[in-house]
């Protein structure tokens, strides 16, 4: 128990370096939560166009997701980092944000068309026989009925991408993982930090689940 403590005081509470933690957590859920919001942004526009009879948009979304899935994400960080934003002074965070976003995007993508081609093609149908245009049809036929099919799919998007987000430190972003590297460059203890963020994780992770697993509940009984 005594050793517990010592390590605890050495790693966290001696000159503050829980906050390392603390602001590390801060930057990881701000990247995820809008890295996220523009995935899925990113993702309905190119499974629209995975669905899409135009050829053009068709290829273009069909391209985009195969070099997504095709790339490791620390190579996507990277390039965005070094070559695409190299010469700017963009903020970090930005950057680290449009990175996962634009990743999250081509996974997102999959599942929502999955979700799409799920819906009975008589739900289209039934929509245009009664003078729908198609993208009203799309909008408020299908693609309600397919964010509900692909709702626990998109939940362990979220929670991937959450923890993708760790390797942000490679463009030198004090993330939460960045924290815990730093509190174990000082103390020279790598137990306590990188188990303390591994437990965050498991901690946000599951929240998410039990979050989005309450949500999934009050759908399904509202469709009742």
């Amino acid at each position: 128990m005594q050793a517990l403590y010592h390590a605890i005081y050495k790693n966290f509470i001696r000159d503050n370096r829980y906050m390392y933690l603390v602001n590390g957590l801060k930057t990881t859920l701000i990247i995820a939560l809008v890295a996220a919001l523009l995935g899925l942004i990113i993702g309905i526009i190119m499974a629209l166009g995975k669905t899409s009879k135009n050829r053009v948009f068709n290829f273009l979304a069909s391209f985009y997701v195969e070099i997504i899935r095709g790339t490791p994400t620390v190579v996507q960080l990277m390039i965005i980092y070094y070559i695409i934003f190299g010469s700017t002074s963009v903020s970090k965070i930005v950057i680290a944000i449009v990175a996962f976003g634009i990743n999250s995007g081509g996974y997102v993508a999959e599942i929502i068309r999955a979700g799409i081609q799920a819906v009975d093609k008589g739900q289209m149908e039934a929509a245009r026989s009664l003078g729908m245009p198609y993208g009203m049809a799309m909008r408020y036929v299908v693609m309600p009925q397919a964010f509900r099919n692909v709702l626990p799919a998109l939940v362990n998007e979220f929670i991937t991408l959450l923890k993708e987000t760790s390797v942000s430190g490679f463009i030198a972003l004090d993330d939460l993982t960045k924290g815990a590297d730093i509190i174990r460059s000082i103390t020279f203890d790598p137990y306590t930090p990188l188990l303390t963020v591994a437990l965050i994780y498991l901690v946000l992770t599951n929240l998410i689940s039990y979050a989005f697993g309450k949500l999934e509940r009050r759908l399904r009984i509202s469709e009742q």
